[in-house]
């Protein structure tokens, strides 16, 4: 699906269930509704905007050799770097998977490449203002946000560095499309694709935080909430469901204040690294085989890591 249609799809989405949701909850409730999903969209979307532009940036400017050339030969040295690299180098989620892929055609060790790609969009300074922004008053949000999705990135990569089998990982160079004109042509059009995708998604994200907000008791919430594991778990497999990108997904969380501040960080430690999007560009650029057990085991390793900091911060 394309970026553009992606778009119009999240759209259709928000009349379909604006159109479902004001005949189960009454013109008060669907107030409420409406309330909810503008103000997510209106606090995201200039994070978005200022998101994609990095993105773009990277995608057109930066080589992959400039990574590269930071990195060290040993992956047990080489995870850790790559992981903290995900600050310098911002961009959302969809576009770390073509520059993780470049990285190993360029000969970076795998384990370093997949560090970079699950901390990139996790860590990165306009995804950790968003954030601030999101929870004003709570700067331990932010602290929690970084530590624990750097602690889950550098495991996933001395994970892989331990466990991975080359036959598993199959990857494939893709990139934006090449355009004439040079690197303003390449900007522009990764903008366009970028902010379309992330602007859909953040569409479809608002309008499930919204009803959630509204139809699901509190009461039910807060039951799921007082349980430890099980909160983690519910909010863990709304991240995937939901795929929200990560320059908007506290805005979502922020919202959702019926659960413990603990399951809200799992939400946002998960969402960058484990969605159904992401699991599609994986399965299409490095393999099935790879993409179902580096998400899986990512899922779980996130969930730890957002257990324990958010545990120890929160």
């Amino acid at each position: 699906m394309g970026a553009l249609e992606l778009l119009l799809g999240g759209l259709c989405v928000l009349l379909v269930t604006r159109f479902l949701v004001s005949g189960q909850i009454g013109s008060g409730g669907l107030q409420a509704w409406e309330t909810v999903f503008i103000a997510i969209c209106v606090q995201a979307i200039p994070f978005v905007v200022l998101g994609t532009v990095v993105s773009a940036a990277v995608a057109a400017l930066v080589p992959p050799s400039f990574l590269e050339r930071l990195l060290p030969k040993r992956p047990s040295l080489a995870v850790p770097i790559a992981g903290a690299a995900g600050a310098l180098l911002p961009g959302c989620e969809c576009a770390s998977i073509p520059v993780a892929s470049r990285l190993m055609a360029g000969g970076v060790a795998p384990a370093a490449s997949l560090a970079f790609l699950l901390s990139a969009p996790a860590i990165n300074p306009v995804v950790l203002t968003a954030t601030a922004v999101a929870f004003p008053g709570q700067p331990q949000m932010v602290w929690a946000r970084l530590i624990a999705s750097l602690l889950a990135s550098v495991a996933m990569g001395w994970l892989w560095a331990g466990l991975g089998r080359p036959e598993w990982l199959r990857p494939q160079l893709r990139e934006h499309e090449h355009h004439e004109g040079g690197r303003l042509r390449s900007f522009l059009a990764a903008l366009e694709h970028d902010f379309l995708q992330s602007a859909g998604f953040l569409v479809v994200g608002a309008l499930m935080a919204a009803t959630l907000n509204v139809l699901v008791p509190r009461s039910l919430l807060a039951g799921v909430g007082s349980v430890p594991v099980l909160n983690l778990l519910v909010l863990g497999l709304l991240a995937v469901v939901l795929a929200i990108c990560s320059e908007a997904d506290a805005f979502v969380a922020a919202s959702l204040t019926a659960v413990s501040p603990v399951a809200r960080l799992a939400f946002l430690v998960v969402g960058p690294m484990v969605d159904v999007k992401l699991i599609s560009l994986q399965a299409g650029t490095f393999g099935r085989a790879f993409a179902w057990r580096f998400s899986a085991a990512t899922f779980v390793v996130a969930l730890a890591c957002a257990g324990l900091v958010g545990g120890w911060l929160l």
